[in-house]
């Protein structure tokens, strides 16, 4: 299928040779001769690639650029101003706006084709690599999602089968083992509902306003890391871990929801846990400060990340090595974390090393109170 231009010129002589010029090329150029046409036109004709001249009448070129870019579907195509004038003024304006590229009139007819080649292939590029990245998050929604649906539903329904087709019979203590194994996939469960709305709210914007309402400086976050640790420890011990706490006695006060560095603490502990090897189960929190931050790190001594995976910690539903390793959750757990560290105006840093002595340590930086 031939690729679309529409060429915007009031100028008949020059719109008519960019159009043959074009066509010959093997593109379908549709014409207008100023800003109000082009986007009447636009209405039957969606090109792939727009030409505008700036000078016109009714409409000028910055105008109808910016009337484009207010519909959505419009955005990701390429614009290319051309225009007579040479100031740098004006092609700085034409950058800022977000125009591809210029061309200043006269121009070389080869030019012309070498610069909206260069800009059509560059939008198919990213078109492609676009579908391509969002194929793959829909893949990995649909598996891990699937995955932590099926699992805890499948155990919520076996147990609660074997528990009425046995009712009568059954011995207390096989009852208990029923009621704990249908407990257990429904926290699960309810964990991922709580994960996918706390996303929402990341979204929409609501855990700013929460922590506008909230947050508060406080003045002991020493004794509040403490406090965080002694309540996750028993889980902990069920797991068969250890948590290690190297916290000195006093830090400086910071500005916390303290709802908020539970939850993205409590996070990192279960993902040490969770990546930890057999004979190192141990997680280890630790708290240090400077002139800007304080900082709390939760180091394990688990298999490690592969250096080319670090920069995909923090991005949606992605999980490192699930196929090999049986991973419970939606890999949203660092995500949340991240965003809530920096909605408290923090952020989380990473080391991690692979071999003998690998292990990971995931630091939040929180900016002290002033």
């Amino acid at each position: 299928m031939k690729k679309r231009i529409l060429v915007v010129e009031d100028h008949d002589l020059l719109l008519l040779a960019i159009r043959d010029i074009l066509e010959v090329e093997g593109y379908e150029v549709a014409t207008a001769g100023d800003g109000v046409d082009a986007l009447e036109r636009m209405r039957t004709f969606v090109p792939d690639l727009i030409i505008a001249d700036i000078s016109m009448p009714r409409m000028d070129g910055y105008r109808f650029f910016e009337e484009i870019r207010k519909h959505p579907e419009w955005i990701p195509i390429p614009f290319i101003f051309l225009t007579a004038r040479a100031e740098r003024e004006d092609r700085l304006k034409g950058k800022a706006l977000g125009a591809e590229d210029y061309i200043i009139k006269p121009f070389d007819p080869q030019e012309l084709v070498v610069v909206v080649n260069s800009r059509i292939g560059r939008a198919r590029a990213i078109r492609e690599a676009t579908e391509g990245s969002f194929e793959e998050l829909k893949r990995q929604i649909i598996t891990l999602l699937g995955h932590e649906l099926r699992t805890p539903l499948t155990s919520v329904y076996g147990y609660t089968e074997l528990a009425l087709e046995e009712a009568a019979n059954l011995p207390a203590g096989d009852f208990q083992q029923f009621l704990s194994g249908i407990k257990k996939g429904a926290d699960r469960l309810t964990r991922l509902v709580e994960d996918l709305l706390l996303v929402v709210r990341l979204d929409s914007g609501e855990i700013e306003k929460e922590l506008d309402l909230l947050g508060a400086v406080q003045e002991d976050i020493a004794d509040q890391i403490r406090r965080i640790v002694r309540i996750r420890e028993p889980r902990a011990v069920e797991q068969g871990a250890t948590l290690e706490l190297d916290v000195p006695e006093q830090l400086p006060p910071v500005y916390v929801h303290d709802y908020f560095l539970a939850d993205a603490l409590e996070r990192l502990i279960d993902n040490g846990i969770k990546f930890s090897r057999r004979d190192q189960r141990r997680v280890r929190i630790s708290a240090t400060a400077d002139a800007e931050y304080v900082s709390i790190s939760v180091q394990d001594w688990g298999v490690g990340i592969p250096p080319d995976q670090l920069e995909h910690l923090f991005e949606r539903f992605r999980q490192f090595n699930r196929q090999k390793q049986e991973q419970q959750g939606t890999g949203l757990g660092l995500v949340i974390a991240e965003a809530l560290t920096s909605s408290m105006g923090g952020h989380i840093t990473v080391k991690s090393v692979q071999g003998p002595d690998s292990g990971s340590t995931f630091t939040v930086h929180l900016p002290a109170a002033r």
